[in-house]
Protein backbone atom coordinates (compact mmCIF):
# COMPACT_ATOMS: atom_id res chain seq x y z
CA UNK A 1 0.00 0.00 0.00
CA UNK A 2 1.21 3.33 -1.13
CA UNK A 3 0.33 6.61 1.02
CA UNK A 4 -0.90 10.32 -0.60
CA UNK A 5 1.86 11.13 -0.28
CA UNK A 6 4.51 8.38 -1.74
CA UNK A 7 1.71 8.21 -4.60
CA UNK A 8 2.03 11.70 -5.04
CA UNK A 9 5.76 11.87 -4.51
CA UNK A 10 6.65 9.05 -7.09
CA UNK A 11 4.18 10.40 -9.68
CA UNK A 12 5.71 13.62 -9.80
CA UNK A 13 9.20 11.93 -10.75
CA UNK A 14 10.45 9.40 -13.42
CA UNK A 15 13.06 7.13 -11.78
CA UNK A 16 16.25 6.37 -13.86
CA UNK A 17 19.67 4.59 -13.51
CA UNK A 18 20.55 3.18 -10.01
CA UNK A 19 23.47 5.38 -8.65
CA UNK A 20 24.22 2.86 -5.60
CA UNK A 21 23.19 0.94 -3.42
CA UNK A 22 23.37 0.68 0.67
CA UNK A 23 22.37 -1.25 3.53
CA UNK A 24 19.08 -0.32 3.40
CA UNK A 25 18.34 0.32 0.03
CA UNK A 26 19.23 2.20 -3.32
CA UNK A 27 19.97 5.58 -4.75
CA UNK A 28 18.33 6.41 -8.09
CA UNK A 29 18.30 9.33 -10.37
CA UNK A 30 15.00 11.01 -11.11
CA UNK A 31 13.75 13.74 -13.31
CA UNK A 32 10.92 15.82 -12.04
CA UNK A 33 8.47 15.51 -14.31
CA UNK A 34 7.12 19.46 -14.05
CA UNK A 35 10.35 21.12 -14.22
CA UNK A 36 13.01 18.77 -15.71
CA UNK A 37 14.88 18.90 -12.75
CA UNK A 38 17.50 15.96 -11.58
CA UNK A 39 17.56 14.57 -8.70
CA UNK A 40 18.64 11.58 -6.71
CA UNK A 41 16.04 9.82 -4.56
CA UNK A 42 17.10 7.54 -1.72
CA UNK A 43 14.89 4.64 -1.39
CA UNK A 44 14.79 2.81 2.06
CA UNK A 45 13.40 -0.57 3.31
CA UNK A 46 11.44 -0.22 6.31
CA UNK A 47 12.04 -3.50 7.28
CA UNK A 48 16.08 -3.29 6.68
CA UNK A 49 16.11 -0.03 8.62
CA UNK A 50 14.20 -1.95 11.82
CA UNK A 51 16.01 -4.88 11.09
CA UNK A 52 19.36 -3.39 11.85
CA UNK A 53 17.64 -1.07 14.56
CA UNK A 54 18.58 1.89 12.26
CA UNK A 55 15.26 4.01 12.70
CA UNK A 56 16.55 6.11 15.04
CA UNK A 57 19.97 7.47 12.57
CA UNK A 58 17.55 7.56 9.52
CA UNK A 59 14.90 9.98 10.86
CA UNK A 60 18.10 12.16 12.99
CA UNK A 61 19.53 12.59 9.21
CA UNK A 62 16.11 13.35 8.33
CA UNK A 63 15.39 16.07 11.12
CA UNK A 64 19.30 17.26 10.66
CA UNK A 65 18.76 17.60 6.93
CA UNK A 66 15.58 19.50 7.10
CA UNK A 67 17.54 22.52 9.08
CA UNK A 68 19.94 23.30 6.64
CA UNK A 69 20.07 24.85 3.24
CA UNK A 70 23.37 26.25 2.32
CA UNK A 71 25.19 25.61 -0.91
CA UNK A 72 27.93 23.45 0.99
CA UNK A 73 25.45 20.44 2.12
CA UNK A 74 23.34 18.52 0.41
CA UNK A 75 19.61 19.70 0.47
CA UNK A 76 17.23 17.35 1.11
CA UNK A 77 14.24 18.53 -0.82
CA UNK A 78 11.15 16.26 0.13
CA UNK A 79 10.04 13.28 2.03
CA UNK A 80 7.22 10.60 1.33
CA UNK A 81 6.52 7.24 2.69
CA UNK A 82 4.50 4.00 1.70
CA UNK A 83 3.89 0.88 3.91
CA UNK A 84 7.64 -1.09 3.28
CA UNK A 85 9.36 2.37 2.05
CA UNK A 86 10.90 5.83 2.79
CA UNK A 87 11.26 7.92 -0.03
CA UNK A 88 14.38 11.21 0.42
CA UNK A 89 14.72 13.43 -2.45
CA UNK A 90 18.11 14.79 -2.76
CA UNK A 91 19.94 17.55 -4.15
CA UNK A 92 22.08 15.05 -7.62
CA UNK A 93 25.17 15.49 -6.99
CA UNK A 94 27.53 14.32 -9.78
CA UNK A 95 30.78 14.72 -9.09
CA UNK A 96 31.63 11.66 -6.49
CA UNK A 97 33.26 11.66 -3.60
CA UNK A 98 36.22 14.49 -2.57
CA UNK A 99 38.10 10.91 -2.00
CA UNK A 100 37.59 10.07 -5.87
CA UNK A 101 38.90 14.02 -6.80
CA UNK A 102 41.96 13.00 -4.71
CA UNK A 103 42.99 9.66 -6.09
CA UNK A 104 42.63 10.96 -9.77
CA UNK A 105 45.33 13.74 -9.34
CA UNK A 106 48.59 13.40 -11.00
CA UNK A 107 50.53 13.46 -7.69
CA UNK A 108 47.95 11.97 -5.36
CA UNK A 109 47.49 14.70 -3.29
CA UNK A 110 45.83 18.32 -4.51
CA UNK A 111 47.48 21.78 -5.43
CA UNK A 112 47.72 23.62 -2.44
CA UNK A 113 45.44 26.38 -4.10
CA UNK A 114 42.74 23.81 -4.92
CA UNK A 115 42.66 22.28 -1.68
CA UNK A 116 42.74 25.65 0.07
CA UNK A 117 39.42 26.97 -2.09
CA UNK A 118 37.79 23.44 -1.60
CA UNK A 119 38.84 23.48 2.73
CA UNK A 120 37.24 26.93 2.42
CA UNK A 121 34.08 25.65 1.49
CA UNK A 122 34.03 22.72 3.40
CA UNK A 123 34.65 25.11 6.81
CA UNK A 124 31.62 27.41 5.36
CA UNK A 125 29.40 24.14 4.85
CA UNK A 126 30.37 22.99 8.82
CA UNK A 127 30.14 26.17 10.31
CA UNK A 128 26.95 26.82 8.89
CA UNK A 129 26.11 23.89 10.59
CA UNK A 130 27.27 24.72 13.87
CA UNK A 131 25.51 27.80 14.35
CA UNK A 132 22.26 25.72 12.96
CA UNK A 133 22.97 23.17 16.38
CA UNK A 134 23.89 20.72 14.25
CA UNK A 135 27.40 18.88 14.69
CA UNK A 136 28.03 16.14 12.02
CA UNK A 137 30.23 13.71 13.47
CA UNK A 138 31.43 11.61 11.15
CA UNK A 139 33.10 13.54 8.48
CA UNK A 140 35.67 12.56 6.79
CA UNK A 141 36.36 12.40 2.66
CA UNK A 142 33.74 9.69 1.68
CA UNK A 143 31.17 11.79 3.09
CA UNK A 144 32.01 15.40 1.32
CA UNK A 145 31.01 15.25 -2.20
CA UNK A 146 32.03 17.35 -5.49
CA UNK A 147 29.55 18.30 -7.74
CA UNK A 148 30.01 19.44 -11.47
CA UNK A 149 31.20 22.40 -10.74
CA UNK A 150 34.20 21.33 -8.78
CA UNK A 151 32.54 22.54 -5.21
CA UNK A 152 31.79 20.92 -1.90
CA UNK A 153 28.43 19.76 -0.69
CA UNK A 154 28.86 17.89 2.86
CA UNK A 155 26.44 14.61 3.25
CA UNK A 156 25.58 11.57 5.29
CA UNK A 157 24.21 13.14 8.64
CA UNK A 158 23.12 10.30 10.22
CA UNK A 159 25.60 9.95 13.10
CA UNK A 160 24.90 14.22 13.90
CA UNK A 161 24.03 15.96 17.13
CA UNK A 162 21.17 18.30 17.91
CA UNK A 163 21.20 20.36 20.82
CA UNK A 164 19.13 17.71 22.88
CA UNK A 165 21.36 15.41 22.61
CA UNK A 166 23.37 17.09 24.51
CA UNK A 167 24.05 15.86 28.69
CA UNK A 168 23.89 18.20 31.45
CA UNK A 169 27.12 19.16 31.29
CA UNK A 170 26.52 20.93 28.04
CA UNK A 171 28.79 18.10 26.43
CA UNK A 172 27.63 15.31 23.93
CA UNK A 173 28.61 11.24 25.41
CA UNK A 174 28.27 9.16 22.37
CA UNK A 175 31.22 7.36 21.09
CA UNK A 176 31.04 7.62 17.13
CA UNK A 177 32.79 8.54 13.81
CA UNK A 178 35.78 6.77 11.38
CA UNK A 179 38.51 5.54 13.21
CA UNK A 180 41.22 7.94 11.03
CA UNK A 181 39.27 10.62 11.44
CA UNK A 182 38.02 10.74 15.15
CA UNK A 183 39.06 13.43 17.54
CA UNK A 184 40.78 12.08 20.24
CA UNK A 185 38.34 13.47 23.05
CA UNK A 186 35.83 11.39 21.59
CA UNK A 187 37.67 8.52 22.52
CA UNK A 188 38.08 9.57 26.31
CA UNK A 189 34.17 8.62 27.13
CA UNK A 190 34.39 12.51 29.07
CA UNK A 191 32.27 14.27 27.09
CA UNK A 192 33.06 16.34 24.44
CA UNK A 193 32.46 19.71 22.11
CA UNK A 194 30.76 18.29 19.23
CA UNK A 195 32.04 21.35 17.03
CA UNK A 196 35.55 21.09 18.16
CA UNK A 197 35.74 17.27 17.01
CA UNK A 198 34.01 18.08 13.62
CA UNK A 199 37.35 20.84 13.06
CA UNK A 200 39.27 18.17 14.23
CA UNK A 201 38.52 16.01 11.42
CA UNK A 202 38.36 18.96 8.87
CA UNK A 203 41.97 19.08 10.11
CA UNK A 204 42.35 15.35 8.46
CA UNK A 205 40.47 15.86 5.76
CA UNK A 206 42.48 18.95 4.95
CA UNK A 207 46.12 17.15 5.46
CA UNK A 208 45.17 14.51 2.90
CA UNK A 209 44.16 16.84 0.17
CA UNK A 210 47.39 18.48 0.82
CA UNK A 211 49.88 15.54 1.25
CA UNK A 212 47.89 12.31 -0.20
CA UNK A 213 47.78 10.06 2.51
CA UNK A 214 46.05 10.36 6.37
CA UNK A 215 47.84 12.16 9.00
CA UNK A 216 46.99 8.83 11.83
CA UNK A 217 47.20 5.28 10.31
CA UNK A 218 47.56 1.83 11.26
CA UNK A 219 46.42 -1.52 11.08
CA UNK A 220 46.09 -2.43 14.40
CA UNK A 221 43.29 0.24 15.95
CA UNK A 222 45.38 0.14 19.53
CA UNK A 223 48.21 1.64 17.53
CA UNK A 224 46.11 3.68 15.28
CA UNK A 225 44.54 5.53 18.84
CA UNK A 226 47.51 6.10 20.71
CA UNK A 227 48.95 8.28 17.85
CA UNK A 228 45.81 10.03 17.88
CA UNK A 229 46.08 10.25 21.74
CA UNK A 230 49.45 12.12 20.90
CA UNK A 231 48.88 14.22 17.69
CA UNK A 232 52.08 12.06 16.02
CA UNK A 233 52.09 13.20 12.76
CA UNK A 234 54.54 14.27 10.65
CA UNK A 235 53.56 17.76 8.74
CA UNK A 236 56.12 17.84 5.64
CA UNK A 237 58.36 20.92 5.31
CA UNK A 238 57.51 20.93 1.71
CA UNK A 239 54.02 22.31 2.03
CA UNK A 240 54.00 26.44 2.79
CA UNK A 241 54.31 27.88 6.53
CA UNK A 242 50.64 28.68 6.71
CA UNK A 243 48.96 25.62 5.57
CA UNK A 244 51.79 23.60 8.42
CA UNK A 245 50.54 26.39 10.87
CA UNK A 246 47.13 25.98 10.07
CA UNK A 247 46.81 21.94 10.63
CA UNK A 248 49.26 22.27 13.71
CA UNK A 249 46.42 24.21 15.19
CA UNK A 250 43.76 22.17 13.91
CA UNK A 251 45.59 18.45 14.86
CA UNK A 252 45.90 19.81 18.60
CA UNK A 253 45.33 16.78 20.83
CA UNK A 254 43.98 19.30 23.25
CA UNK A 255 40.15 20.68 22.69
CA UNK A 256 40.97 23.38 25.08
CA UNK A 257 44.09 24.57 22.70
CA UNK A 258 42.61 23.55 19.18
CA UNK A 259 41.75 26.18 16.73
CA UNK A 260 38.04 27.73 17.21
CA UNK A 261 36.27 28.00 14.00
CA UNK A 262 36.24 31.89 13.68
CA UNK A 263 40.31 31.96 14.17
CA UNK A 264 40.40 29.11 11.43
CA UNK A 265 38.30 31.81 8.86
CA UNK A 266 40.87 34.55 10.15
CA UNK A 267 44.29 32.64 9.40
CA UNK A 268 45.87 34.24 6.84
CA UNK A 269 46.59 30.99 4.76
CA UNK A 270 42.60 30.37 4.87
CA UNK A 271 41.67 34.37 3.83
CA UNK A 272 43.89 34.06 0.93
CA UNK A 273 41.40 34.21 -1.88
CA UNK A 274 38.40 33.65 0.40
CA UNK A 275 35.29 34.70 -1.31
CA UNK A 276 32.49 33.32 1.76
CA UNK A 277 29.22 31.68 0.55
CA UNK A 278 26.50 32.80 2.76
CA UNK A 279 23.26 31.07 3.69
CA UNK A 280 20.17 32.22 2.69
CA UNK A 281 20.46 29.16 0.22
CA UNK A 282 20.72 30.57 -3.65
CA UNK A 283 19.24 28.34 -5.49
CA UNK A 284 21.19 29.24 -8.77
CA UNK A 285 23.60 27.82 -6.70
CA UNK A 286 21.99 24.34 -7.12
CA UNK A 287 23.75 21.17 -8.88
CA UNK A 288 21.20 21.40 -11.47
CA UNK A 289 20.75 24.93 -12.85
CA UNK A 290 17.13 23.87 -13.66
CA UNK A 291 16.20 23.32 -10.45
CA UNK A 292 14.38 25.68 -8.48
CA UNK A 293 11.89 24.20 -6.01
CA UNK A 294 9.93 20.62 -5.86
CA UNK A 295 7.50 20.69 -8.91
CA UNK A 296 9.34 24.51 -9.99
CA UNK A 297 9.10 27.71 -8.60
CA UNK A 298 10.26 29.72 -6.05
CA UNK A 299 10.41 28.23 -2.48
CA UNK A 300 7.20 28.67 -0.31
CA UNK A 301 6.25 28.99 2.82
CA UNK A 302 4.25 25.55 2.35
CA UNK A 303 5.02 23.24 5.07
CA UNK A 304 3.64 19.63 5.87
CA UNK A 305 3.47 18.13 9.44
CA UNK A 306 6.58 15.81 8.56
CA UNK A 307 8.88 19.05 8.37
CA UNK A 308 7.01 20.53 11.35
CA UNK A 309 8.23 18.17 13.60
CA UNK A 310 11.55 18.08 11.71
CA UNK A 311 12.26 21.83 12.20
CA UNK A 312 11.31 21.15 15.88
CA UNK A 313 13.91 19.51 17.43
CA UNK A 314 13.07 18.49 20.48
CA UNK A 315 10.20 16.12 19.10
CA UNK A 316 10.11 12.56 18.60
CA UNK A 317 10.13 11.24 14.83
CA UNK A 318 10.19 7.66 15.64
CA UNK A 319 7.02 7.21 14.75
CA UNK A 320 7.65 7.67 11.27
CA UNK A 321 8.89 3.95 11.82
CA UNK A 322 6.19 2.17 13.68
CA UNK A 323 4.39 -0.50 12.48
CA UNK A 324 0.95 0.90 10.93
CA UNK A 325 -2.43 -0.06 12.75
CA UNK A 326 -4.81 -0.60 9.97
CA UNK A 327 -7.61 -0.47 12.69
CA UNK A 328 -6.88 3.41 13.08
CA UNK A 329 -7.40 6.33 10.77
CA UNK A 330 -4.55 8.60 10.10
CA UNK A 331 -5.13 12.67 8.51
CA UNK A 332 -2.15 14.50 7.78
CA UNK A 333 -2.38 18.29 7.69
CA UNK A 334 -0.60 20.52 5.48
CA UNK A 335 -0.74 24.54 5.98
CA UNK A 336 0.58 27.46 3.77
CA UNK A 337 1.14 29.70 7.12
CA UNK A 338 5.22 30.53 7.82
CA UNK A 339 6.44 28.28 10.21
CA UNK A 340 6.68 30.43 13.54
CA UNK A 341 3.19 31.32 12.93
CA UNK A 342 2.16 28.12 13.02
CA UNK A 343 4.53 27.43 16.27
CA UNK A 344 2.73 29.93 17.96
CA UNK A 345 -0.32 28.82 17.45
CA UNK A 346 0.23 25.27 18.75
CA UNK A 347 2.07 27.11 21.70
CA UNK A 348 -1.15 29.23 22.06
CA UNK A 349 -3.35 25.98 22.05
CA UNK A 350 -1.52 24.01 24.54
CA UNK A 351 -1.19 26.79 26.78
CA UNK A 352 -4.85 27.06 26.66
CA UNK A 353 -5.48 23.44 27.82
CA UNK A 354 -3.46 23.56 30.54
CA UNK A 355 0.27 22.69 29.47
CA UNK A 356 3.15 24.04 29.89
CA UNK A 357 5.44 24.64 26.28
CA UNK A 358 9.07 24.90 25.82
CA UNK A 359 11.21 25.54 22.53
CA UNK A 360 14.62 23.94 23.39
CA UNK A 361 16.01 25.15 20.28
CA UNK A 362 14.54 27.47 17.24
Amino acid sequence: MVSDGARGLLGAYELGRTLGEGNFGKVKQARHRGSGGQFAVKILERARVLSQRADEQICREIATLKLLAHPNVVRLHEVAASKTKIYMVLELVNGGELLDRIQAASEGKLPEQEARRLFQQLVDGVSYCHEKGVCHRDLKLENVLVDRKGNIKISDFGLSALPQHLGNDGLLHTTCGSPNYIAPEVLQNRGYDGSLSDIWSCGVILYVMLVGHLPFDDRNIVVLYQKIFKGDTQIPEWLSPGARNLLRRILEPDPAERIAMAEIKAHPWFQEHYVPVLPPYDDDDDDDDSVKQIGGGKTTHHINAFQLIGMASSLDLSGFFEEEDVSQRKIRFTSAQPPEDLFAEIERSATDMGFHVHRGHT
